[in-house]
């Protein structure tokens, strides 16, 4: 009877120890978007970045519907081409292995309510708070802000005269996974000029509020 009792736990804790390297696997396997601009992975970085910079790339030179439609005609070249070489094979050694995309075909790829809607009510609130943010702006609630976002729109103008929009989306592609790891061997001296422009630019704008009549200054909502 303990000997029985002995060997259940035994496979208990092994199960146990199995389900927590299992786990861990797991959470080693999944990656944010963090983990990929930094370069954690060199590997799975390198692919995403690859793709993301050829698929723009191919937006630039192509249409959408053009680059759309080759992506997924290549995707069913792939697959078709493998499921036929699979049942090639098959016939060849007369084995019964099945479908070969058996194992993606039973996982479940349907997204529960719970999920959805999660991702919307967090949408949602960053929606309302761009919402509130542009009514502030636009509406001029603080004088200093909008005129910020007055100069910012107006180099905005000058950049969208020399790039177009795919342009920029290939620059911010590649400054968004180059850019982190250089932050990071670099962060000390980027922190402290950082730090200084920072000082500068809110110098200059206390001095432009401090000229500004009275009626119109910046105003903390209490």
């Amino acid at each position: 009877m303990a000997d029985s009792m002995t060997q259940s736990a035994q496979i208990s804790s092994s199960q146990g120890l199995a389900d927590g390297q299992n786990s861990v696997a797991a959470k080693d396997t999944k990656m944010s978007v963090k983990d990929l601009v930094h370069w954690r992975d060199p590997k799975k970085s390198g692919v995403v970045f690859g793709l993301s910079l050829l698929t723009l790339l191919s937006l630039a030179a192509f249409s959408v519907i053009s680059v759309v439609s080759y992506l997924l005609l290549a995707l069913l070249c792939v697959t078709i081409s493998f499921r036929i070489y699979k049942a090639v094979v098959q016939a060849v050694q007369k084995s019964d292995d099945g479908h070969p995309f058996k194992a993606l075909m039973e996982k479940d790829v349907s997204v529960p309510p719970e999920t959805f809607r999660k991702h919307v009510d967090a949408s949602l609130t960053h929606i309302n708070r761009l919402l509130k943010q542009l009514r502030k702006l636009f509406l001029v609630e603080d004088l200093i802000d909008s005129l910020k976002l007055a100069v910012v729109m107006w180099l905005l103008t000058y950049v969208g005269a020399v790039f177009n929009g795919i342009t920029i989306l290939i620059l911010a592609d590649i400054l968004l996974f180059a850019v982190p790891p250089f932050y990071e061997k670099n962060k000390t001296q980027i922190d402290h000029y950082m730090e200084i422009a920072r000082t500068q630019v809110n110098t200059t704008m206390a001095k432009l509020q401090e000229k500004l009549p009275g009626a119109i200054k910046r105003t903390k909502a209490e």
